[in-house]
């Protein structure tokens, strides 16, 4: 939100420097994200004069040139070169000296040198309007009235003041601070001063000329709708001090009276709607909701189907506006608009925000109302704005105000306790300094005791109905820098379930940090096509778009579109990992489970002089499975090997029916919904599970064995469809005590071996605790093993 420190200015007399109240609006909660130096037209004028042309004569080269002697003012007088045709002895004009930068309105700003134009010097430039950006015409030179002083600045002369503009951060919740004066009520009460509000009493209705007759069906969409009319109206451009007023905070001058409406807007926060008198057929205006499908052509000559949610503006026979959002192509201001319809209404905030997202239509409007505007102000604003078109566009008010207010808002109703206020606060504020800025914010005392206060709200502070809220108001106020750190720090031990779940976590994440992998945070909302189970999708009631309706079932499709994201921008070598929760709605409740994913994708190390790139693979894969599991000091567990539609191929770990983790490639199908075209493997923790088998393990620390450990090899053909666990489990079966572990070194499966055979090459480590093997113990423990390899897996030792 753009807020200029001139109109601001307007609400409250201060001699705060616009950096001074940077730091203060700060400091109460209006984050000031930057604060630039602005003027009404680009360079400001800066380095023009006003001069006087003392001599004009026709240039010796040139028939279209004059070689002028100017007075600006130093003492000397300039020959300036013009080319202008209106340029003459006597007049009064803007020169741009030596030195000076101009900006035109059409091509790049350039700097006037002292030159010479066919064989004269010229030691300036005198302007014509389009040359500076005062306006468009490039007749001639601009000539100014015969009394004005020379050698004043341009700038002065055009009253083109330098301002600033703040860009401040607002907040969703402080709807009652987007305005100037919302800002300026802010300020007044940090500053303990008043502020001003915009004189309305000249406001007065001349006839009963145009009458329209207002109808609200809907009186909760719309609780108040007030609505004045005005005859004989000039539109056209607005004059340069509202145009120059609009710009310093980034809004396009369209005419006088969208101008002045928008004026309002920015000056008092409430939006307002001008309707082309006219057009509105019947005489007659009805604010409803419209049959699901009607056809609507918003001013963005757009047509789009109304839903029937939609809260519409109508006459007797069509929609002219969606309430709060858009006006209508065929009932806007144009310039052949003489008579205008005024509105200015209160809103239902949801409605408004339904609307505003069905149709994908942000206005500044309707970034007011979805957040709550005053339902006390659309009368002074409509008055207001009145005067402000009469001002600009002429014109005579030829209507009672009309005012349909059915349920009026009160106040909000709140008791707060000192002792309450300065517990959260935890500082002790004393109780007199806690009155005044209640005071100050506009929050009326009803009632008062010396521990208790009764409280009036003003409806414009949508976000302070409870105690709470009012304690934030008062710390806004009393300032956040204020309150002091205590040096004394006070602990407590409180219980906590073993292992401590974040300490886990953490630990994970170092070590995955560590070996090179980078935490992701996915958005937890994202597209219904991503569903798995549609049946169990968590749906948004309200979504921010067609992308964003339903709660993530899973991890992995988020973190693949972080993987195009990435990929998109040459970053193809990733390894990611996330801790999260999936969200799922079953039996009619809903369910969160937290999860861990890790995902590889890309080369499995970047490219460097000494050798090549290598992609990553499934045992890559593995091998960071492998280490989670075994730092969190998880064993006897099964392994299965897993093929659906969640994995292209891949293993689970398992105890029982439930599984630890699945892992393995990414289905094309999956990476295809995210535009990922390289292969990504990917591993999905059941995070809950590994903790519950994390506090079942008991940790049992052993002396290093003083018996050296003994290594044996073994190379067979097996089928092809026995696994390495399989004859893993077949060696721990046949030797519990002694073999201390089984590893695959080789494996081979081609044209050189048996159909439907595969060769593998395991070694395995053997060690005694109380004594030193021989070898004579060794090789029946092999033979044992050799034997229950051929029976069991009917493996053919190789020799």
């Amino acid at each position: 939100m753009k807020i200029s420190y001139s109109w601001l200015k307007q609400f409250i007399q201060t001699d705060k420097t616009p950096q001074e109240i940077s730091l203060i609006l700060t400091d109460i909660g209006l984050e000031v994200e930057s604060l630039e130096k602005v003027q009404p037209i680009v360079g400001g004028l800066e380095g023009l004069v006003i001069g006087h042309v003392v001599e004009c004569a026709q240039h010796p080269n040139a028939d279209r040139l004059r070689v002028t002697k100017v007075d600006v003012g130093t003492g000397e007088l300039l020959q300036i070169v013009c080319g202008a045709p209106n340029v003459a002895a006597g007049q009064k004009v803007v020169v741009a000296t030596v030195g000076t930068t101009v900006f035109p309105n059409e091509g790049e700003p350039f700097k006037i040198n002292k030159s010479k134009i066919r064989g004269e010097v010229s030691e300036g430039m005198i302007c014509a309007e389009d040359e500076i950006g005062l306006g468009i015409s490039h007749d001639g030179i601009m000539v100014l009235p015969a009394d004005t002083e020379i050698s004043m600045a341009a700038k002065s002369y055009f009253k083109m003041d330098d301002d600033f503009m703040f860009e401040i951060g607002l907040t969703p919740n402080r709807a009652d601070a987007a305005s100037h004066l919302g800002v300026a009520r802010d300020l007044a009460a940090y500053l303990r001063t008043s502020y001003q509000m915009p004189d309305v009493s000249a406001f007065k209705t001349e006839n009963e000329n145009l009458k329209i007759e207002v109808k609200v069906e809907d009186t909760i969409a719309c609780s108040r709708y007030s609505s004045v009319t005005l005859t004989g109206v000039t539109v056209k451009s607005s004059p340069d001090w509202l145009k120059d007023k609009l710009k310093v905070i980034g809004i396009r001058p369209i005419n006088n009276i969208v101008d002045a409406t928008n004026y309002v807007l920015h000056e008092l926060g409430q939006p307002l709607h001008a309707f082309d008198a006219d057009q509105i057929k019947g005489k007659q205006i009805i604010v409803k909701k419209c049959a699901e499908g009607t056809p609507f052509v918003t001013l963005d000559d757009v047509e789009r189907k109304l839903s029937a949610d939609d809260l519409m503006i109508c006459d007797a026979e069509k929609p002219l506006c969606i309430a709060g959002v858009f006006g209508g192509k065929t009932s806007g201001v144009s310039e052949k608009t003489t008579n205008i319809f005024l509105e200015s209404a209160y809103f239902n905030s949801v409605s408004v925000r339904k609307t505003s997202k069905r149709h994908n239509l942000k206005t500044d409007a309707s970034f007011r109302y979805e957040r709550g505007t005053d339902p006390e102000i659309t009368i002074i604003a409509l008055k207001r704005a009145a005067l402000l078109i009469q001002e600009v566009a002429g014109g005579e008010i030829s209507s009672s105000i009309s005012d349909i207010y059915p349920v009026k808002s009160n106040p909000f109703d709140v008791e707060v306790s000192y002792a309450n206020i300065v517990k959260l606060i935890g500082q002790d504020i004393p109780s007199a300094e806690i009155k005044a800025i209640i005071l100050a914010l506009g929050i009326e005392v009803v009632a008062e005791t010396t521990e208790c206060l009764s409280l009036k709200v003003p409806a414009y502070k949508v976000d302070v109905t409870r105690e709470c809220d009012i304690t934030e108001e008062v710390l806004r106020i009393y300032g956040y820098n204020n309150i002091h750190i205590p040096t004394k720090v006070n602990a407590s031990l409180a219980y906590t379930a073993k292992p401590n779940k974040e300490n886990v976590q953490n630990l994970i994440a170092d070590m995955l940090t560590a070996n090179g992998f980078l935490e992701i945070w996915c958005n937890s909302l994202t597209r219904s096509a991503f569903s798995k189970n549609p049946d169990e999708a968590v749906q948004i009631l309200n979504p921010l778009s067609s992308d964003l309706n339903v709660m993530r079932q899973s991890l992995l499709q988020p973190a693949l579109e972080s993987v195009a994201y990435n990929q998109n921008r040459k970053n193809s070598d990733l390894k990611l990992y996330e801790f999260g929760k999936t969200y799922h709605h079953i039996d009619s409740k809903y369910v969160e489970r937290p999860r861990l994913l890790i995902l590889i994708s890309g080369a499995k190390q970047s490219e460097q002089w000494n050798h090549t790139t290598t992609p990553s693979t499934f045992y890559n894969l593995k091998a960071a499975v492998d280490a989670i599991i075994g730092r969190l000091g998880i064993s006897n567990y099964q392994v299965e090997e897993v093929k659906d539609e969640n994995l292209a191929y891949g293993l689970k770990y398992f105890r029982g029916d439930k599984t630890l983790v699945s892992f393995g490639a990414a289905t094309a199908a999956d990476r295809k919904q995210a535009d990922v075209d390289k292969e990504v493997f990917y591993a999905d923790f059941d995070w809950p599970l590994l903790l519950d088998a994390v506090r079942k393990n008991k940790i049992v620390n052993k002396e290093v064995s003083k018996y050296p450990a003994v290594r044996r090899d073994l190379s067979m053909l097996v089928d092809e469809q026995i696994t390495f666990d399989e004859l893993k489990a077949i060696a721990f079966k046949t030797e519990k005590k002694l073999i201390k572990s089984v590893q695959v070194f080789d494996v081979y499966q081609g044209d050189k071996l048996p159909v439907g055979k595969k060769s593998y090459a395991l070694n395995f480590t053997l060690q005694d605790e109380e004594q030193t093997l021989t070898d004579k113990q060794i090789d029946a423990i092999m033979q044992k093993i050799i034997a229950n390899l051929a029976q069991t897996a009917k493996a053919e030792i190789r020799k």
